[in-house]
């Protein structure tokens, strides 16, 4: 059988292949260069959102925390170099008002009596009535003071008598016979490490005379970071201290920043208890 003259071989010619190759190779990089942009889009994006969480749970946990600390319990502290900032308060644990409690110049006794509180008044927490300053809370308990500790508490119907751990004499009497119970005080600090400053939170290294540095509290719990506070000269917290007519007020004002871009709160916080 002869063979057909004029058939062509069937495949491709190398500047085909060449030339598919090229148009590939340009695809594949439109292809990834997409994928590399939406990746760090997506990563950067993922860092903002952390940073804003953190944030926003920090200075809402302050803001629950400071609305029911004991009133003219908010101190701050920050250090001369800038190294911190501190927030200490104590928050009430639970709140009643008392019936019967011994005040100067009555005779000492170890019990008082209060209605029945919603929450349970617990053996080692503080009973406080009509504190004004933070000395009246923080120093050491003599006798005499506006801050002891509880031994006992026995129930009847409606009423607490409350047994405390030795006899004493409130400083003054409540004008709207408030008592309040807490355990013990907290801190939130801006501590600045090396490369920005962190929100810790300190608790349960009790009642100091002095308001106590980072150093002093052991080992605090982190609530923030990516805070960017020049402390000493932008502070992150600023308190306005009660008068007769207002109550204290804590200005919140951390600045944060991620990827380049910063952001501030500006935050105030009313002291909504009264002695």
């Amino acid at each position: 059988m002869p063979l057909r003259r004029g058939l062509k071989a069937a495949g491709f010619t190398l500047i085909e292949m060449v030339t598919v190759i090229l148009i590939l190779g340009i695809i594949i990089v439109g292809i990834s260069s997409f994928v590399i942009f939406g990746t760090r889009i997506f990563v950067e994006s993922s860092a903002v959102d952390q940073v804003l969480s953190q944030s926003r749970f920090g200075i809402e946990r302050m803001t629950r925390d400071i609305r029911r600390a004991v009133p003219n319990s908010v101190r701050v502290l920050t250090a001369t170099d800038g190294s911190y900032q501190c927030l200490e308060l104590l928050p009430i644990s639970a709140s009643t008002s008392y019936l019967d409690a011994p005040f100067v110049p009555q005779s000492a006794q170890n019990t008082l009596t209060a209605i029945k509180s919603i929450r349970p008044i617990n053996a080692a927490q503080s009973v406080l009535i009509y504190p004004l300053t933070n000395s009246e809370i923080y120093n050491p308990q003599g006798t005499i003071a506006k801050r002891f500790i509880v031994q006992s508490v026995a129930e009847t119907s409606d009423q607490l008598t409350i047994t405390l751990t030795q006899n004493v004499r409130f400083t003054e009497a409540s004008p709207l016979k408030r008592l309040y119970v807490a355990d013990s005080p907290l801190s939130y600090c801006f501590v600045n490490t090396a490369s920005n400053v962190d929100l810790l939170l300190y608790q349960n290294y009790g009642y100091k005379v002095n308001q106590p540095a980072p150093a002093a509290m052991g080992n605090g719990a982190l609530m923030a970071q990516n805070v960017t506070n020049a402390l000493t000269v932008n502070p992150a917290v600023i308190m306005t201290p009660s008068t007769l007519v207002t109550n204290a007020i804590v200005h919140l004002q951390p600045l944060f920043s991620v990827n380049g871009e910063t952001f501030q709160y500006q935050h105030q916080v009313q002291v909504m208890n009264v002695p």
